[in-house]
């Protein structure tokens, strides 16, 4: 006697799948011996999104402005993205929470940075609703969703949606990147801020040291750049047929401004102009590009903001010091090349 069932099951989604999420289909006879003639099943497969799915890499700099990129009209020098943004789409309505980790949880997740429990930095976490850091499990991020229909999934640099109380290496991990976070391939630091020349990584879960050190030419932008290329590199080689979707996020340009002597000197003297005369070329660049109306009228300086004029020549000296040390972070090779 052989028994039969006929049960009704969520399957691999066929190659020819447009669309997601992958439609639930029947799956058929199920027999108990595999010798009744009517034994037959459909091969296993990985999910795989539709043929058309791209590749997506989202590159996020740190505390930096709308006229921060010569893309934009800004003063620094990002020629690959200048040749992105010419042959694509620029967008010129992106809202910030205009803080750090709301900002991210907002971005990883598509939701309001509130109702993933992020109204704040994770180091000013309370236990009022929205505040708490810790984001729902109804709330999942954008790296779960697209890992689980079929894209590989790496993350390179910042993560500041953890909470403090979580962030040591004995875990727990589920708000982690290769925890919970979606991303099977984290290399980095967690927390808000890092040494750019001996910085605290994690590879995973796991603390490890940087492959070089700083006498030696180590800098963490660049050593960034280089695990995300390998990893892209071995992805593609492997599985050449699964999109990959990578979340590339250094330090930069948050403090510690460290940039090595020779970047910054690259913009030796191009500052001495000061704030005030700088905000009227980037506008001006702006108005040229498209990027604002060319109507639009510059906002004044707020009252309690001095004047370029009035500062004295100590501190515009070290502000002049601190933009070009600013500057270099979008400049390196790193972000170019990631461009």
């Amino acid at each position: 006697m052989t028994a039969r069932l006929t049960p009704v099951g969520r399957t691999s989604p066929a190659s020819g799948a447009t669309s997601f999420p992958f439609p639930t289909s029947h799956i058929g006879l199920t027999t108990y011996d595999a010798k009744d003639p009517d034994t037959s099943y459909p091969p296993i497969k990985d999910v795989r999104p539709p043929a058309t799915a791209p590749n997506v890499l989202v590159v996020l700099i740190d505390d930096v402005g709308f006229g921060a990129s010569s893309a934009f009209g800004g003063p620094c020098d990002t020629p690959n993205f200048d040749k992105l943004a010419a042959e694509g789409l620029k967008y010129t309505r992106l809202h910030t929470t205009a803080l750090c980790s709301p900002t991210r949880q907002a971005l990883l997740t598509g939701r309001n940075h509130h109702s993933v429990g992020m109204g704040n930095i994770t180091e000013t976490a309370t236990a009022a609703p929205g505040y708490t850091s810790v984001l729902p499990n109804t709330k999942a991020p954008l790296a779960v969703t697209l890992k689980l229909n079929g894209f590989s999934t790496a993350q390179f640099g910042k993560c500041h949606e953890v909470p403090v109380w979580q962030t040591s290496p004995a875990g727990p991990f589920t708000a982690w990147p290769s925890g919970g976070g979606g991303f099977e391939y984290f290399y980095g630091f967690i927390g808000g801020e890092n040494n750019q020349w001996d910085p605290a990584l994690y590879e995973g879960t796991t603390p490890i040291e940087p492959p070089k050190t700083p006498a030696e030419g180590y800098h963490l932008t660049e050593d960034l750049a280089d695990k995300a290329i390998s990893w892209v590199r071995q992805q593609k080689a492997l599985l050449p047929d699964k999109p990959f979707f990578m979340y590339f996020a250094p330090g930069a340009t948050h403090a510690p401004h460290h940039v090595p002597k020779e970047w910054i000197d690259k913009y030796k003297g191009k500052f001495a102009h000061g704030w005030d005369k700088q905000r009227e070329i980037t506008f001006e660049r702006q108005k040229e590009l498209g990027v604002i109306a060319a109507d639009a009228v510059l906002t004044p300086r707020h009252a309690e903001i001095p004047a370029w004029t009035t500062w004295i020549l100590p501190s515009s000296r070290h502000w002049n010091a601190r933009w070009r040390c600013t500057q270099h972070f979008w400049s390196t090779p790193t972000i170019t090349s990631v461009g």
